[in-house]
């Protein structure tokens, strides 16, 4: 199993297979057109990988422009975009703490399983990063826009169970103010040999024995929506 790290830098295509598995019930864009009308936005996407949010969005509004740390995710990103026709789209390499656009320009910013890494690679700075990373966010978004972020609450569980290392994290969204919710996001593979492959590939051995022990060919997965207006 690799870290995220590793993935991020070298296996794009293997992560594009697992998020093209998860949220077969259509749940992540449901949830945001819950909180916005999404018709006239310009939207940015923070930590955007291979584009999974840019993609749900795309088609949905004005403009979107997806940045993340790692180009080699991004040119995955930027190559179904073109696949799906796309024209009103943007992508570039940057952090999320230093963002490449004027103050007040965007109407809606997403950050997708990302924002929590500064937290999680922070060390003993994590509060000052995750202080950065919001700080840009309320730079680049107009007043009234909203900042929308999603963070697994568990994999293979049967009610929503945050990860211990994200608690912290959590606990810093909450009191910056930011709502939330959780929701179903379960990954439906091809088939059982799939669903091994890709949940050990991602979740380690103990978890490819349980899928292949409960024949799950469609994985629990729950996910927490954020959400702050500025």
């Amino acid at each position: 199993m690799p870290s995220e790290k590793e993935v991020y830098e070298a296996h794009a295509d293997q992560y594009e297979r697992m998020i093209q598995r998860e949220d077969h019930q259509g749940n992540i864009l449901r949830e945001i057109e819950k909180l916005v009308a999404l018709e006239n936005l310009d939207v940015v996407d923070l930590g955007a990988g291979t584009g999974r949010l840019t993609r749900l969005l795309a088609p949905k509004v004005p403009s979107i422009r997806a940045f993340d740390a790692s180009g080699h995710m991004l040119a995955k990103a930027a190559k179904s975009l073109e696949e799906m026709e796309m024209k009103n789209w943007e992508t570039s390499v940057a952090d999320h703490r230093k963002i490449p656009l004027a103050d007040e320009s965007v109407d809606l910013v997403v950050s997708g399983w990302s924002f929590c890494y500064l937290a999680v690679w922070g060390g003993e700075e994590w509060k000052t990063a995750l202080e950065a990373g919001l700080t840009e966010m309320r730079r680049i978004l107009k007043p009234g826009g909203m900042m929308i972020l999603f963070e697994t609450e568990g994999t293979g569980v049967s009610t929503p169970t945050p990860p211990a290392h994200l608690d912290g994290y959590f606990a810093f969204l909450a009191e910056a103010g930011f709502g939330s919710r959780a929701f179903r996001t379960d990954y439906s593979f091809a088939s059982l040999s799939e669903a091994e492959e890709l949940s050990t590939f991602f979740f380690g051995a103990e978890m490819g024995q349980k899928v292949v022990e409960k024949n799950w060919q469609i994985l629990p997965e729950y996910t927490r929506v954020f959400w702050r207006v500025k």
